[in-house]
Formats: C-alpha cells, structure tokens, sequence
C-alpha cells in the first residue's frame, strides 16, 4: 500500500531485549506487567503485546476495554488488566473477554455483577483488581493517613463469599513516576501500609500487590518497601513497568540524590521521513506560516512530510532539528499540519528522498524521546504516545 514517505520503525529485537532486562531485574520473587496501553506507549499494540506475551509476559495492562478486546484477540492466553477501570456498558464486554478489571467504585461492582449474574456465574468466580488512592487523588478508594473512609470501606466489603467477584489484586498508582530517587522517601508508602494493615485486620487477602512502574523496578526502596507489604499481606508482590520496556528510564530528581542501574535500556521505535523537496531563500526571504523564518543569508531548505498532526509538536518550531546523513538539520520556521521545513544549508549535497530521523539515532548522532519533551516542556510518554495512529509503523528485527 502507498502512503507519504513517513514511518515509525519498531524493533521486535530491542523491545524484547528490554524486557528481558527487566525481568532479570526483577528476579523470581515478583512478577511483572507489561504496560502496553496508549497503543503501547504509541509503538503499536497489537505488535507489541504478542511478542511480549511471547517472550513470556504474563500480565498485560491496558486503559480500557475496548483497548482489552482488541489485545486478547492476539494474546488469547494473557492476562489483561483495564487499568483506567470499567465505564457504562463495558461490563458485558469485559466478562465475555475475560478481562480484568480494576474497580474503586460502587457502580462499577453493581455493573460487574449484574452482568456475572446474567450468566449465572458462581460466586468468586470473576476477579478483579482493587485501586487503593493513596495520595494520587485520581482513581481508587480514598485512604489517606490512618483513616479508611466509610465510602471506601462499603466498597471492600463488597468482596464477600457470595459475591460472583473475586479480590484478586489490590493496588496503587504512585504520583512521580516521572523521577528516580533513591533515598527520598515515598510518602504514599505509608497510606498503602496501613491500607494492607486494614485488610489484614478485615480478613482479606488478595493474591497480588501491585504497584510502581519502571523507576520502582529499577531505583530499589520502593520495591523492598512494597516487598516487605507484599510479604506481610500473604501476597505476590507484581510491578508495572512501562516507559524502560520501550527504551527509556524516568529521570533523577534535582534533589542531588542519584542511582546507578548496571543495565541500559535502548529505545524500541525509530521516526523517519525523507525529503521531498528543495529549494533556496536568498537572505531577506521568509518561510512558514507567520513568516517566522527569515534567511540570514542564502538559504538551502528541505521539505518534510510530516506535521503537528502526525505528532510533531508545533513548539519545535524555530527550535528542533532532524537529522540527515548524520548532521542536525534546524526546523525552519512553524510546523505545519502536514509538513515541515528545516535548514539544511550546512549539509553538503541533500537531495530529495534523502532519509530523514525525526526520533532515533542516524550516524553518531541521535534525537531521544526525552531531547524533544525537553524542548517542548513535556515528557517522553507524551512524545511517543502523539505519534499519530496515520503514521504507519513497521517492525524491524
């Protein structure tokens, strides 16, 4: 099929790789879910989910359940977990796909078992996943200090014997997965405690503890705090890397604290496009919209395909820069819906259908998800998950 020259290239090679890392890292003792929601951080779900699933990823997270649908048509033995919940009128699709949800409110019991019901399941017979908030204020039922809300405590009760749901899990979201310490102290550590102390007091018992995403897995306190909880509860401690299966690893914080990971993880998806047109500015001429580009001299500059609407952040413009035959080429002027100049007056003998590296290394030279949300003032997941679903993405070994 035709398309414009622009493409994400996906390595089955570095993505497997990473997550073997990962595991390594996270040794016999925990398990492991393979964040692949957002179309798997924008690198393409469906292709992403059965090679991890292959490569033995049990666990499987995703936002929604038409995300879940979708993936156990590829991954028909993995667990799915709908980590964003259940929404009106998902309950039935959710059950018929063997999904699991994650659940903190009332109305989404009542959905999950009149649905149950409906099929004349037994009781405990469909799990779910419990979010406990413990500082995020976001999802979850509320426990913050010592203090269990009665709202929160109506809604763990609902897990009872004759209930066709079963508390499989229980979890928590952590508020800075952005940054690495390892010595600062996660002060929603301690709500989840005494969370894990109340249901220990109240007779329940999950089989898994979840929590934590890459920077968890690979800074360390977090992990032996959550182990120590784990162990406590009679539990299997599971954590949720995402952003180090696709590469990259959350920054260290300004506090001066640092960690050293022995591993590297390397960046699954590259971004290209080629040159599809040419032309020179003689000094005084201006390109773009707004005419925010004005040639100081003569000027070579070089068309892209590509624009804002493909997930090229408008911010880049006057700012960016690509990458052809090695050297950085700056954008010129605003980033359009649909293309993009840049300067390519200091590279010898451009020609049009020259590769263009947008995100990803050409020569010794590369461009990293975390290069552009720092010029954007942004972050990596946001960077790879805007790159639009009209731009094709090819796995390559």
């Amino acid at each position: 099929m035709l398309h414009r020259p622009l493409w994400a290239e996906v390595s089955s090679r570095l993505l497997l790789a990473n997550y073997k890392k990962l595991r390594q890292l996270a040794g016999s003792d925990m398990d492991l879910m393979a964040v692949v929601k957002a179309n798997a951080y924008g690198h393409g779900a469906l292709t992403c989910a059965p090679l991890l699933a292959g490569a033995g990823a049990q666990w499987l997270g995703v936002t929604s359940a038409e995300e879940g649908a979708a993936i156990r048509a590829v991954c028909p033995d993995a667990r799915i977990v709908l980590m964003a919940g259940v929404f009106p009128g998902e309950a039935d699709m959710v059950i018929d796909h063997d999904l699991t949800p994650v659940v903190w409110e009332s109305w989404q019991l009542d959905l999950l078992e009149e649905a149950a019901d409906a099929r004349g399941m037994q009781p405990l017979c469909f799990a779910a996943h419990l979010e406990i908030d413990t500082g995020m204020s976001r999802q979850g039922v509320r426990v913050v200090g010592k203090e269990v809300s009665a709202e929160a405590a109506a809604v763990m009760a609902r897990f009872h014997a004759l209930s066709p749901l079963r508390l499989e899990g229980v979890m928590t979201h952590f508020s800075e997965p952005e940054n690495i310490s390892t010595v600062r102290p996660n002060p929603q550590l301690a709500n989840l405690r005494f969370a894990v102390d109340w249901m220990l007091d109240h007779g329940m018992q999950p089989k898994w503890l979840h929590a934590g995403n890459s920077s968890s897995l690979v800074a360390g306190p977090d992990r032996r705090a959550l182990m120590e909880m784990a162990t406590r509860l009679g539990s299997r401690l599971m954590l949720r890397p995402g952003l180090a299966l696709y590469g990259y690893l959350d920054r260290i914080t300004e506090d001066g604290l640092s960690w050293k990971c022995e591993l590297e993880f390397d960046p699954v998806l590259a971004w290209k496009t080629e040159v599809t047109s040419l032309r020179t500015l003689s000094k005084g001429e201006t390109a773009g919209y707004g005419n925010t580009f004005e040639a100081r001299k003569n000027t070579r500059l070089a068309l892209l395909p590509v624009g804002y609407a493909d997930g090229l952040n408008r911010l880049l413009s006057n700012r960016g820069h690509v990458l052809i035959r090695g050297r950085q080429a700056p954008i010129a002027g605003r980033i359009s819906m649909d293309q993009t100049v840049v300067d390519v007056t200091e590279i010898p003998s451009v020609a049009i259908g020259d590769e263009v590296v947008l995100l990803g290394s050409q020569g010794r030279r590369s461009i990293s998800a975390w290069d552009i949300a720092d010029l954007t003032g942004s972050i990596p997941w946001e960077v790879l998950c805007a790159i639009s679903a009209r731009v094709p993405r090819k796995l390559v070994a």
